[in-house]
């Protein structure tokens, strides 16, 4: 019991008192309201705001989980399923991405998993990089049309497909990357950091190297999350590993850190264009706060194989995502029904959870 007076435990009941009062009392209106001709009733926006939240609930648990940003879910799932204005869309899912990162900062930090100095580093490439990128989506929704868009899309989505082939592949020589050699720069950064690791039950010690190389590729990186709004965890994942030789499960947990400081500087140029609807946005802020405390707290405690492979579902889904939609875009195929979506992501699910398991060597991976 005094547990839960304690922070973030007292905040998070507060919260959820207040998101029950509220839907009470948008339900409660919308009994006696007038609908106007054309427009949708109350009850129905009632319904739909509570859909966003559990759906950005779900969104940040897993997104936490694989130190991804929310984004990366939101963004392809809005634009498969509503008419929600592609441009709203990437300025939201910036700010989903943005909160689950910000969420999960503090539990990272206090067990000592999450690097300060290493996210605060990276975070001077992402930055720089997000907003360029943001700016870029403003442009290009002005005057270059979605041809080029289209382009991207496919382009990222094939690269977002190799990533997760090379994870696939990789096995468990990623988890704890082995580096030989630092160089003289990073060495003098002085960026590693060790910790408690609850599933070795000892202190993990790990090098850090190619810091300026590292930085470089976050600069690409933050322009890709800017421009599409679909946060960067996959990529800044993958970059921190396989580049600087981060252990995964230090790398995912730094995602989530860099997410939430460089999304806060990319989301500016959508605000000023007036892409972000605090309405819309609102539900879907609540589920980041609740959901990335929780997949923190069972982050700080998994394997780190277990997160390699929620990792690779993660890609796979966004690449077909991003594929799809930028063939969509430049006509090459009618629209993707919903359901072909929600079936590839039960198929990417049924696939990493036997790989969990152990029913599928593929996925599974050395232990």
């Amino acid at each position: 019991m005094k547990r839960l007076l304690k922070s973030p435990w007292l905040e998070l009941i507060v919260m959820c008192g207040v998101v029950i009062l509220s839907y009470i009392a948008l339900t409660l209106i919308s009994i006696g309201a007038e609908t106007p001709p054309g427009g949708m009733s109350l009850n129905n926006i009632s319904l739909l705001t509570f859909g966003f939240f559990l759906l950005s609930f779900a969104i940040a648990t897993i997104a936490v989980l694989a130190g991804i940003g929310g984004g990366v879910l939101f963004t392809p799932l809005m634009l498969a399923f509503t008419p929600v204005n592609s441009l709203i869309v990437r300025g939201t899912g910036l700010i989903v991405a943005m909160f689950s990162g910000l969420i999960s900062t503090g539990p990272f930090m206090k067990s000592g998993l999450g690097n300060l100095k290493l996210s605060t580093y990276s975070c001077i490439g992402y930055g720089t990089g997000a907003f360029i990128g943001a700016q870029g989506a403003i442009l290009v929704s002005d005057r270059l049309g979605v041809t080029g868009e289209g382009f991207v899309r496919i382009t990222l989505g094939i690269i977002v497909f190799l990533l997760a082939l090379y994870f696939l592949r990789g096995g468990v020589k990623i988890d704890w990357p082995q580096v030989n050699r630092v160089d003289r720069f990073t060495k003098w950064l002085n960026l590693p950091q060790p910790y408690y690791e609850n599933s070795l039950g000892k202190v993990a010690e790990y090098r850090i190297t190619r810091a300026g190389l590292g930085l470089l590729a976050m600069v690409g990186v933050g322009m890709i999350s800017g421009f599409f709004g679909l946060g960067a965890g996959w990529a800044i994942v993958p970059t921190m590993n396989l580049i600087m030789g981060v252990p995964l499960k230090v790398a995912a947990a730094c995602s989530g850190i860099l997410i939430g400081m460089g999304d806060c500087i990319s989301v500016w140029p959508y605000l000023l264009a007036g892409a972000v609807i605090p309405l819309f946005a609102a539900p879907w802020l609540v589920g980041q706060v609740l959901g990335g405390i929780i997949g923190a707290e069972i982050l700080i405690r998994v394997r780190a194989d277990s997160i390699r492979l929620i990792l690779i579902g993660i890609l796979l889904f966004s690449s077909f995502g991003l594929i799809a939609k930028g063939l969509t875009t430049l006509g090459y195929i009618a629209d993707v029904p919903g359901a072909v979506y929600i079936v590839v992501l039960l198929v990417i699910m049924v696939g990493v959870t036997l790989g969990l398991t152990g029913k599928f060597p593929a996925l599974g991976g050395r232990r």
